[in-house]
């Protein structure tokens, strides 16, 4: 195992540093690939996973919204859903940041919203207790929806 190698298990930081620089001067003979493969890699995954939660948050908000925000204010007046709404909107601009940092996000939404739908929708069932088939097996939302500030579903009975 190379020096940088040995860096790598033992002081990240400075290890990536070392490879920065080494780039930087172009000594790519010198360069831990091994490592550096790995993380890029990881910075991938990252960059979905983070993707992945951000739209499952989004989701089971969504659909709360959908299908408990209208029993819950006609059963209390004052309840008018204020940390749903503040929750909703965070999460829309978060995923709208990370689509403009990672644009090659976009290529995989379509398989992103499905895999974090699953989750939503259970996530969902579990703070409302209401039944999982309450909730659609597929995302009733379209992706215009889903990202459109003024998008709040209808509230269903």
């Amino acid at each position: 195992m190379t020096d940088l190698a040995d860096l790598y298990q033992t002081d990240y930081a400075a290890w990536a540093q070392r490879n920065a620089e080494l780039l930087r001067t172009h000594r790519f003979d010198e360069l831990d690939i091994a490592h550096l493969l790995e993380e890029l890699g990881d910075m991938g995954k990252s960059e979905r996973h983070e993707m992945e939660n951000r739209l499952l948050i989004l989701l089971a908000h969504l659909l709360k919204w959908d299908y408990q925000y209208q029993t819950l204010s006609e059963r209390w007046r004052e309840f008018k859903g204020d940390s749903w709404r503040e929750t909703i909107i965070e999460q829309r601009d978060r995923i709208a940041k990370r689509l403009r940092k990672s644009p090659a996000l976009k290529s995989s939404l379509d398989e992103i919203q499905f895999e974090a739908y699953a989750d939503a929708r259970v996530l969902a069932s579990k703070e409302t207790r209401l039944p999982l088939d309450t909730f659609p097996e597929r995302c009733p939302y379209t992706w215009s929806q889903i990202l459109d500030d003024d998008f709040y579903p209808e509230s269903r009975p």
